[in-house]
């Protein structure tokens, strides 16, 4: 019997050869929602953005005062052409075809400092997706020395291997550059300004990085500059070590076999932050482990001992040079050029830990002026001075937000809903790794210590905005009480002079110190009303950008209802043609 099921082969033989391996772009190629790239619209914001944000971060680690060109052509039937343009440092040879054609390749995953990218999928994701919607590969050009010249070629990714197939390679001259990166992938997206959009996108990242110089050009409209702000350059974060707190028990044993030190107390020293010779002694005490047992002979339960023994340890917080938050009076200042409210406030917390990586939360609010007072409180997103403009409903932010009691600082809320009223939010969270929902980086996880930080920001900032409403509302009951007496400040002077005969220059005279009176002993009442001209930050085509699609709407209704109204009334008006959008009246 055994023979003939040898002969025949068993069902497991059958299903054993059905089974293969995948390569991770294989995957990413028929998952590609998971990267951002869910419908043509997002396609194209996030091949923008993981251009722009691997080109900030390039120039910002060279040191260089970012100036960055992005260029979007539309090329029709739903296609278009993107061309992104920086000045920094450019890339080796070498290294571009396993930058832009292989996934999960980068310099920051293993790095622990704050950055833009972490995961190294991005940019090749992007050239990925214009290759399977359009056909066409990437062109990439690179310069790195202003004396040598600019290489390029085009890339196309095998997804099979994960690697890049390289084409129409050669050395260019690029005149007026002294290094940079310029890459241009074709890809089938749509364009759409309003909410969601690469023009909101793209206003934002420059709200929070003032020293970047942007220079845009939409498919559709005018060329739109975004000026540097700011000439500092930015501090670079320095990289550190993992803190004891947060690695695993499987993470600390792959460590401990990894590494090259004699003794456990050397290895604790040496592969940790925080942990000095003392606090290594005191980890191998509370782990009742000898500081000179070998790390690499190690077992699974001396390494699970040694695990709980830092548990018990009293260890200092991770450094914070790692980060590079945007400060408290560049919240305010970059929320003021965008919004023309009547009060700003802006803070920033102290940094706090999570899974052993520091991350510090900052909060800004901008309130009343000509912020609408009907509907919801608009909420700003950022994650290492990145925009994230998708899933508010999964994000962290959203649910600190909701979970706030606003009503004490002077905002209408509902339960534990968005609150209402004229209020713009702003929370901004830096870490030396951001715990994203998914690769697509577009909401932060619900760790419960990053909600307590955000929501202790919040308070913070509900504080000052709560000093704030409640002056308004006492000078508002000032104001109206002195109505009350000023109104009838005339009568009593009328009465006085019938009662004790006065003349009418006398009555005059009575009315005049009755008022003296009143500004003596309620004193001087401080001017709150909004004045739309003390905001000298403000600008108002930077503020439009990203809302157009909203206004041409609106344009669009008014327009057919006035064109409605017109025909009703019998005066020879006709209605108008509304324009079309998709297709569509």
């Amino acid at each position: 019997m055994v023979g003939v099921y040898m002969a025949k082969g068993t069902k497991a033989d059958e299903l054993a050869k059905k089974q293969k391996e995948i390569s991770v772009a294989e995957f990413f190629e028929k998952n590609r929602h998971l990267l951002g790239f869910d419908n043509k619209r997002k396609a194209l914001l996030t091949t923008v953005k993981e251009a722009v944000d691997n080109s900030i971060d390039a120039c910002e680690e060279a040191n260089i005062l970012p100036d960055i060109t992005v260029h979007i052509t539309d090329m029709g039937d739903d296609r278009f052409r993107i061309i992104v343009e920086d000045n920094g440092p450019g890339i080796v040879k070498k290294q571009i075809g396993k930058i832009f054609g292989s996934l999960l390749y980068g310099s920051k995953f293993h790095k622990l400092s704050q950055s833009r990218g972490q995961q190294g999928i991005g940019i090749s994701a992007s050239v990925m997706y214009a290759n399977l919607t359009t056909g066409r590969a990437a062109k990439i050009t690179a310069k790195v020395h202003k004396d040598k010249p600019a290489y390029t070629c085009k890339i196309r990714i095998d997804t099979k291997i994960n690697k890049a197939v390289i084409s129409d390679e050669k050395e260019i001259s690029w005149t007026g550059k002294e290094h940079g990166v310029k890459i241009e992938i074709d890809l089938e997206g749509s364009y759409m300004k309003g909410k969601q959009s690469v023009d909101e996108y793209l206003k934002q990242t420059a709200i929070v990085n003032p020293h970047l110089n942007l220079i845009y050009q939409p498919p559709k409209g005018e060329q739109i500059i975004f000026p540097r702000a700011s000439e500092e350059k930015v501090i670079m974060p320095k990289e550190i070590k993992p803190h004891p707190y947060g690695v695993e028990l499987g993470m600390l044993m792959k460590l401990l076999h990894a590494s090259d030190k004699r003794t456990l107390e050397a290895f604790m020293k040496d592969e940790f932050s925080r942990v000095t010779a003392p606090v290594a002694k005191e980890i191998c005490q509370n782990a009742r482990l000898p500081t000179n047992l070998k790390p690499q002979n190690m077992t699974r339960q001396q390494a699970e001992d040694l695990y709980k023994g830092i548990q018990e340890t009293k260890i200092m917080a991770p450094p914070t040079d790692c980060l590079s938050p945007i400060g408290e009076s560049l919240v305010e200042k970059g929320m003021k050029k965008e919004i023309n409210a009547e009060f700003y406030c802006a803070t920033s917390r102290r940094p706090a830990v999570y899974r052993g990586n520091p991350f510090v939360i900052e909060c800004g609010i901008a309130y009343g002026g000509n912020i609408p007072a009907e509907g919801t409180v608009d909420v700003l997103r950022f994650a290492n001075k990145v925009p994230l403009q998708f899933q508010p409903g999964a994000c962290a932010i959203t649910k600190s937000v909701n979970e706030t009691a606003w009503k004490s600082y002077g905002l209408s809320q509902s339960g534990s809903n968005t609150p209402t009223g004229p209020a713009v939010v702003l929370v901004h969270m830096a870490s030396v790794w951001v715990p994203f929902t998914s690769e697509a980086k577009e909401a932060l996880a619900h760790y419960s210590e990053i909600i307590k930080e955000i929501k202790l920001a919040i308070q913070e900032a509900g504080r000052k905005l709560m000093r704030y409403t409640a002056k308004k509302r006492r000078v508002k009951d000032e104001l109206k009480k002195r109505s009350y007496i000023e109104k009838y400040i005339p009568y009593v002077a009328k009465g006085l002079k019938e009662l004790l005969g006065l003349t009418e220059s006398q009555e005059t005279g009575v009315t005049k110190k009755l008022q003296i009176l009143l500004e003596k002993k309620r004193g001087e009442v401080k001017d709150m009303s909004f004045d739309a001209s003390k905001n000298v930050d403000f600008d108002e085509e930077f503020a439009k950008i990203g809302k157009e699609e909203l206004e041409e709407i609106q344009q669009e209704i008014d327009d057919e209802m006035n064109g409605v109204k017109s025909e009703n009334g019998n005066n020879n008006g006709k209605k108008k043609n509304g324009k079309k959008r998709n297709g569509k009246k």
